[in-house]
């Protein structure tokens, strides 16, 4: 398959979930500081998601202009993905309302941890069916380095379920700005 209308289809769901995902914030009560200040984990929440979100599309950006084809796995990896990653505006809210519920904490995490394992697998499916391109055999080895985001996360999880509740949320934030690093410092050749 020629990856031109899979690109746009995929730009598109990603739009439409980063427009759901703000409609689904609520306005503030008031017009003041304080009221803005109350809503501070609802921010960060979309702000952690939205960045997910737009990492995901930047990536995919960056490969899809390196490569011509995909095949049948990775069209079937990236369905799976995209029916995942329809569910944040869903647990984004969830956990901004219930930062301190661990079913909400282990929700939001755990949809991070299958966005970040689908992407991984989306990500060596299109080196396997591209094996001669030269752009994704120089940074075929660097896909490892999108492990370090997934071990943080799974390191807020030991956290929420021990000693610090918001863990897995703190984590994820943490663990998509390295995750935008990595990405930064691979498409520059670092």
């Amino acid at each position: 398959m020629q990856t031109n209308r899979f690109e746009t289809f995929l730009d598109a769901i990603i739009a439409i979930i980063m427009t759901v995902l703000i409609l689904k914030i609520n306005q503030p009560a008031e017009p003041t500081l304080s009221a803005i200040w109350d809503m501070r984990i609802s921010y960060l929440a979309y702000l952690i998601s939205f960045l997910i979100l737009f990492n995901i599309w930047y990536n995919n950006h960056i490969i899809f202009q390196k490569i011509d084809n995909i095949d049948n796995a990775v069209v079937w990896i990236y369905g799976i993905m995209t029916f995942v990653i329809t569910l944040v505006p869903y647990f984004t809210i969830w956990v901004a309302r219930n930062v301190d519920s661990i079913a909400a904490e282990t929700m939001f995490g755990l949809l991070f941890v299958t966005t970040n394992i689908l992407f991984i697998s989306s990500i060596k499916a299109i080196y396997r069916s591209n094996p001669y391109n030269s752009f994704l055999q120089e940074t075929d080895n660097m896909i490892y380095y999108q492990l370090p985001p997934l071990i943080i996360i799974l390191i807020g999880f030991i956290l929420t379920y021990t000693v610090y509740r918001p863990g897995i949320y703190i984590s994820c934030l943490i663990a998509v700005i390295l995750w935008i690093f990595i990405g930064w410092r691979s498409e520059n050749g670092d």
